[in-house]
C-alpha cells in the first residue's frame, strides 16, 4: 500500500485507512483485517485489541492507538520500540536504543508485549526482539486490559499483529543501506493459489554494526504463512517464524561520573558516551526463535461466531556481557590509586554469562453472540477461555561479587579492575556457563465474558468480567477476578464523551524476604484499578481527536529494603491526561499530534518517580505530484521527552529533556520507490535516562537509511 493512516479504529474494531494508490480487498477472516474498497478509501475491520469484536472506535469507551506498518516504517523505525514513539502517552526507548529487548512505558508504567492477542515475552534476557517488518500494525491499549488478555500491566499493553495471507498476488522487495554499515534486504510476497487458498512469506536479512564498537545488529528472519477458506464461513490461518539474531548490548551501563557529570579526579578527559566496555567476540546477545501458530474462525450464522487460536514458541539465547561497577559508590565510582591504579580512571568491572531457554504455549478461544433484547437495544456478547504455559531455564557464570567487612566497607579485591578511559580489552576476563539449567514455569487459565450493548444507535455500554488461576513451579498459586465497565454516547457534532472503570493484575514470582534474606510468604499479584473520562471528536471521517484523563492506583509493589529484605507494601498512584489528534487527506496529507502527561507518586518507593512527566510528538507528511506519475512525499517529525528525576538516599539526578527530529524523503514512480529516512537528524548527544543508582544510558545518535523498493 501507499501512504496509510488509520483514522477511525478500535481494537477489534473497524477503522478507516486512507491510501494514495489503488486499494485491494481482503476477504473476511478471523482476527485478520478485512477490507471493502470504495475508490481511494478502504474500511478495515478485525483488529485484535480492545474489545476482540468488530466495533467502531467511536463506540468504545477506551483509547486505543493503531499504528500501521506504512506509518512506522516511514518514520524510520528499526525496532518495535521505535514503532510506538509517535503515540500519545507512550515513552519509547526509555533507556536509549536497546538491542537486547524492546521496552515501552504506557502511562508511565512498563507495558507488556503481546503478539496476535497472546502474550509474547515472559522473561527478560530469554528471547530476542521481534522484527517490525513482520507485522501489519502495532496496537496500543492504554489502560488495563486484564479482562480480555489476562495478566498485564496496568498502564496498558502493546500488541503486534502479524502479516497473514490475502487473496491476491503481489508483493515487494527492498534493499537498504544505512549508518554504521547497515546492509539489508527485505521481501514480502503474497500468492493466491486459488480463490480460497493463499500463501505469504516475509523475510529479512541484515548485516549491520551499531554506534557502539563491537556490537553488531545482524538478523535472519523468515515468516511463512498459509490461509485457507474451505467454506465462505470458515477461515484457517497457519503461521510460522524462524528468526536468528547476532547482536550485543548497546546499553553499556556507563558511570554517571565521567559521562553525564564531570569527573573531578580526571578533569582533562570525559568518557565517550558510546564507549564499549567489554571483550570483542565474547560480549554478545545472540539467539534463535522458532514459532508456530494457527487461527480458525467459523461463522455458524450471522449471530454466532467461534474463534480458536494457539501458538508455540521455542527460544534459545546466549548473553555474555561486561559492565562497570557504577553502583557501589555512585558519586565517586573510581577506585583509589594506592590499591588499584590511577584514581579517577580505575573502576571495577563485572562479567556475566548466561544461557537461556524459553518455551511458551498459548491459546485463546471464544464464542461471539449477537442478539437484541428490544427493537432499539443490540448486544454483542463474547464468552472465552484462554490458557498459557511458559517454561524458562537459565544457567550462569559470573565475576565473584564484592564482599563487605563488619563495618560495611567494600572489598574490591575479588573483582577485576580496568582503566575505563583506556581499556586493555585483551586482558578482560571471561566466563562460560556450565552445568544444568535452573527452570521456572507458570500456567495461567482464564475465563472471560463481555457484553457490548448498543442502545438507540447512540449509546454504547461495555461490561466484562474475568476469573484467572495462575500456578507456578515453586508451588505458588494466585487467583484473581477483574472487571471492566464503560459507557460512551454520541451527543452530536461528532462529540462522544466516555467514562470507564478497568482493573488489572500481574502475578509476581518469588517470596517476601525477612532481614538476613530469610524466605517468607510468596508474593501477591500486582493489582490495579483505573478510572478514566474523556471525549472523542470526529467532525468528519478524515479527522479524529481524543482527549482523556485518568487516575490509576496499583498495589502490592515489591520494595527492596536493607539486609536483603523485601516487603510488598508498595502503592503507586498515577494520574494524567492524553491528547491525540489525526487529520488525513487520502494520498495527499497527514498530520499527527500527540501529548501525554503522567504524574507517578509513591510514598514508599521514590525510585518509581524517575520517568518524565511530559511526552509529546508531531508527525506530518505531504505528497506532491499527480497519481500515476512520479510523486514526491516529504515527511518530518518531532518527539519530546521531558526531564526526569531519579532519587536515592545518596543523591538526586535530573536527566534533561530531549527533543529529536526525524525526516523522510520518498519518490515513487510506477512500481519503484526510493526513500531516505533520518532519525535524530540533528545528531545531538543526549541521555535517555540517568539513574541515581549510578549509571547512565545514552540516546541513539543520528541514523540515516536509504532504500530502494519494487512493488508488484
Amino acid at each position: 500500500m501507499s501512504s496509510v493512516r488509520s483514522i477511525a479504529l478500535c481494537s477489534a474494531a473497524a477503522f478507516a485507512v486512507m491510501t494514495a494508490g489503488a486499494a485491494h480487498a481482503e476477504e473476511p477472516a478471523a482476527e485478520t483485517p478485512t477490507a471493502a474498497a470504495d475508490g481511494d478509501e478502504i474500511i478495515v475491520t478485525g483488529a485484535i485489541s480492545g474489545t476482540k469484536t468488530e466495533t467502531p472506535l467511536i463506540q468504545v469507551p477506551q483509547p486505543v492507538t493503531v499504528i500501521t506498518s506504512e506509518q512506522y516504517l516511514s518514520q524510520g523505525a528499526i525496532s518495535i520500540s521505535d514503532t510506538v514513539k509517535y503515540a500519545a502517552g507512550v515513552l519509547a526507548n526509555a533507556y536509549g536504543r536497546d538491542t537486547r529487548v524492546d521496552g515501552f512505558r504506557v502511562r508511565g508504567i512498563n507495558a507488556l508485549q503481546f503478539r496476535d492477542g497472546m502474550r509474547d515475552v515472559f522473561s527478560y534476557y530469554a528471547s530476542i526482539t521481534s522484527d517490525p517488518y513482520n507485522f501489519e500494525r502495532v496496537e496500543i491499549v492504554r489502560g488495563p486490559a486484564s479482562v480480555l488478555f489476562g495478566q498485564g500491566s496496568i498502564g496498558g499493553i502493546v500488541n503486534l499483529v502479524s502479516k497473514t495471507p490475502e487473496f491476491r498476488t503481489g508483493g515487494e522487495f527492498n534493499v537498504v543501506y544505512g549508518s554504521y554499515d547497515r546492509k539489508e534486504a527485505m521481501g514480502d510476497i503474497n500468492v493466491a493459489l486459488a480463490d480460497n487458498l493463499a500463501i505469504r512469506a516475509v523475510a529479512r536479512v541484515r548485516d549491520a554494526d551499531t554506534y557502539v564498537d563491537h556490537v553488531p545488529d545482524d538478523r535472519v528472519m523468515f515468516a511463512p504463512s498459509i490461509r485457507w477458506q474451505p467454506t465462505p464461513d470458515t477461515n484457517v490461518v497457519v503461521t510460522g517464524l524462524y528468526q536468528e539474531d547476532d547482536t550485543g548490548s548497546t546499553s553499556q551501563f556507563l558511570p554517571i561520573v565521567g559521562t553525564f557529570l564531570p569527573n573531578a579526579a580526571n578533569p582533562s578527559g570525559k568518557l565517550d558516551p558510546y564507549t564499549f566496555v567489554g571483550k570483542a567476540g565474547w560480549d554478545r546477545y545472540a539467539g534463535r526463535s522458532l514459532q508456530g501458530g494457527a487461527a480458525i474462525t467459523h461463522n455458524f450464522s450471522d449471530s454466532v461466531r467461534v474463534s480458536l487460536k494457539a501458538r508455540y514458541i521455542d527460544s534459545d539465547l546466549e548473553y555474555n556481557t561486561h559492565y562497570a561497577d557504577s553502583y557501589s559508590n555512585p558519586t565517586d565510582p573510581f577506585l583509589p590509586y594506592a590499591q588499584y591504579g590511577t584514581y579517577g580512571r580505575t573502576i571495577g568491572l563485572y562479567a556475566d554469562a548466561s544461557d537461556a531457554r524459553m518455551n511458551v504455549f498459548s491459546t485463546d478461544n471464544n464464542v461471539q453472540f449477537k442478539f437484541n433484547t428490544s427493537a432499539n437495544i443490540e448486544h454483542t456478547m463474547l464468552v472465552g477461555i484462554d490458557y498459557s504455559w511458559n517454561k524458562v531455564g537459565k544457567r550462569y557464570a559470573a565475576t565473584p561479587g564484592i564482599t563487605y567487612d563488619a563495618n560495611g566497607t567494600p572489598n574490591f579485591d575479588a573483582i577485576e579492575k580496568i582503566d575505563i578511559y583506556d581499556i586493555d580489552y585483551d586482558a578482560l576476563q571471561t566466563y562460560d556457563p556450565t552445568g544444568p539449567y535452573a527452570y521456572e514455569s507458570q500456567k495461567q487459565l482464564g475465563i472471560y465474558v463481555q457484553d457490548q450493548i448498543r442502545a438507540f444507535d447512540r449509546v454504547s455500554v461495555v461490561v466484562g468480567a474475568r476469573r484467572d488461576r495462575v500456578t507456578g513451579s515453586s508451588g505458588q498459586k494466585d487467583n484473581a477476578t477483574t472487571f471492566r465497565a464503560g459507557i460512551i454516547g454520541e451527543l452530536g457534532a461528532g462529540f462522544s464523551p466516555f467514562f470507564s472503570y478497568t482493573e488489572s493484575f500481574l502475578p509476581q514470582a518469588g517470596t517476601i524476604m525477612l532481614p538476613g534474606g530469610i524466605p517468607s510468604d510468596p508474593y501477591k499479584p500486582l493489582t490495579g484499578t483505573q478510572y478514566e473520562a474523556g471525549v472523542k471528536w470526529q467532525p468528519e471521517p478524515h479527522t479524529l481527536v481524543t482527549v482523556t484523563a485518568f487516575k490509576i492506583k496499583e498495589q502490592n509493589r515489591v520494595l527492596y529494603l536493607a539486609e536483603n529484605a523485601t516487603t510488598q507494601s508498595g502503592v503507586l498512584n498515577t494520574k494524567g491526561i492524553e491528547v491525540d489528534a489525526s487529520h488525513t487527506l487520502p494520498g495527499d496529507f497527514q498530520l499527527l499530534l500527540n501529548y501525554g502527561y503522567n504524574k507517578l507518586k509513591s510514598e514508599t518507593d521514590t525510585s518509581l518517580d524517575y520517568m518524565p512527566r511530559h511526552v509529546a510528538s508531531a508527525w506530518t507528511t505531504k505528497t506532491f505530484g499527480i497519481p500515476g506519475d512520479a510523486q514526491l512525499r516529504l515527511g518530518a517529525g518531532v518527539t519530546y521527552n521531558g526531564k526526569s528525576r531519579s532519587t536515592s538516599p545518596t543523591w538526586s539526578i535530573v536527566t534533561p529533556s530531549r527533543t529529536n527530529v526525524d525526516a523522510l524523503a520518498e519518490v515513487t514512480w510506477e512500481n519503484w520507490r526510493f526513500s531516505v529516512n533520518a532519525t535524530n537528524l540533528l545528531n545531538e548527544i543526549q541521555y535517555a535516562s540517568c539513574l541515581a543508582r549510578g549509571d547512565c544510558f545514552v540516546a541513539a545518535p543520528r541514523n540515516v537509511m536509504g532504500s530502494i523498493g519494487y512493488r508488484f
